[in-house]
């Protein structure tokens, strides 16, 4: 029987957006970071971004430029906060990866699609817009006070929407900051976007698909 949900609920950044903090830092840190190290680089700092929204809600430039100085004081190089100035302007220019806009238009007609993202208001907005779907609703970290993949920010979500759980597919390209914790919740049904961003993990029961071009036959479409 094919799952039928009341919403289809969306991590942005990196499962929607095509989410280009490497590149930005390839560029910005070209003259700290030499090019073979680069990419061990870039992995360090979103490990330190993950940790940073692990604690009390801060606003979202704060993390990016808390993330910054760490992993920079990791590698014993230059901190600048003209890097994460940069980042933060640069973020709300960014469109979808090429495979998001038909299969979520696709899906939009079909189902309510929403929302939740570690991302503040002022930047959120100009994201959505280059979707190419309607979203019914679009939640961020600042207005649930708390980031995922805590809880706090699901349940703020469950209850604006006022949903059940149950009532709900979760899509993201990451476990552990989406998937892990709508499997704790008890998410109806959780699509994991393979995009390389965390390895998957089969025993969560999410469904892997290799990017958005597989949501629809999630939903019989």
């Amino acid at each position: 029987m094919t799952f039928r949900p009341k919403y289809i609920t969306f991590d942005c950044y990196g499962t929607l957006t095509w989410f280009r903090t490497s590149d930005m830092a390839r560029s910005l840190l070209a003259d700290r970071v030499p090019p073979e190290r680069m990419e061990a680089f870039c992995r360090d700092w979103g490990q330190y971004r993950f940790d940073e929204v692990l604690g009390a809600w801060k606003p979202y430039p704060e993390v990016i430029d808390r993330s910054m100085q760490r992993v920079c004081q990791r590698w014993g190089i230059e901190y600048r906060r003209a890097d994460s100035d940069a980042v933060v302007a640069a973020i709300p220019s960014w469109g979808p990866h090429p495979d998001v806009p038909a299969p979520l238009a696709r899906v939009a007609r079909e189902f309510p699609l929403v929302i939740l993202s570690n991302a503040s208001d002022d930047q959120i907005q100009s994201n959505v817009d280059k979707l190419g779907a309607p979203f019914h609703r679009v939640f961020t970290a600042q207005q649930a006070q708390a980031y995922k993949p805590r809880y706090q920010a699901f349940e703020y979500m469950l209850d604006q929407l006022g949903a059940s759980p149950e009532e709900i597919l979760h899509v993201s390209s990451s476990m552990r900051y989406d998937l892990i914790s709508a499997w704790g919740l008890r998410f109806g049904m959780m699509a994991f976007v393979a995009r390389g961003h965390d390895p998957a993990m089969p025993s969560y029961g999410a469904h892997e698909i290799p990017d958005i071009g597989g949501l629809p036959g999630l939903v019989g479409l």
